[in-house]
């Protein structure tokens, strides 16, 4: 009687041990914030003039057309400098800077996302799933809370360095006028 007893103790807390195990996985493996993608942006705020036509601007960038640019003789040149005879749209030494979120967990990405948008909102802003409630976005410190960035000079620099293909002098204050897009004061 006594094994018997031992045993099912033993199973129970086995179950119990491999229960815990899964939940904390799952709560581990769904990313907080998610990267949500151009299109969810832009119909959420980021559309036309009354929001200060920061999706046109961004629509005339080199960041959104960064993953297109890929697909050219010569992005592949450059590849094969690099000592990669392959895609460079499915490089990872050309993705890290061509695209958003690249070589993170597909947990950490909507259904809605795309890489092929190139270097979107939310590499700047950080991933858009929680804070793109207007109501977050209106207060700095609940968009901060709530997995929002504001991008500073060091994040910039993680892609615009001389560490890759282009040499050039990146200036932080020239080149962050070039892409500003404030929301106009009413």
């Amino acid at each position: 009687m006594g094994k018997r007893i031992l045993k099912s103790l033993v199973v129970s807390f086995l179950l119990v041990v491999c229960l815990i195990l899964y939940l904390t996985n799952q709560n581990y493996s769904q990313a907080k914030y998610k990267y949500i993608g151009v299109e969810k942006c832009a119909k959420l705020c980021h559309r036309g003039e009354k929001k200060g036509s920061q999706l046109e601007i961004w629509e005339e960038t080199t960041h959104s057309k960064s993953f297109v640019t890929l697909a050219t003789p010569y992005a592949k040149k450059i590849l094969k400098s690099l000592g990669d005879e392959g895609e460079p749209q499915k490089s990872e030494k050309c993705l890290q800077c061509h695209s958003t979120g690249y070589g993170l967990d597909e947990s950490n990405f909507d259904k809605t996302f795309k890489i092929e948008e190139g270097v979107t909102c939310e590499a700047c802003h950080g991933p858009g799933s929680v804070y793109k409630s207007l109501s977050i976005m209106k207060d700095k410190e609940k968009f901060l809370a709530n997995g929002g960035i504001i991008s500073t000079e060091k994040e910039c620099l993680k892609c615009h360095n001389n560490k890759g293909h282009e040499v050039y002098e990146f200036n932080f204050d020239e080149r962050s006028k070039k892409i500003a897009h404030l929301i106009p004061k009413k």
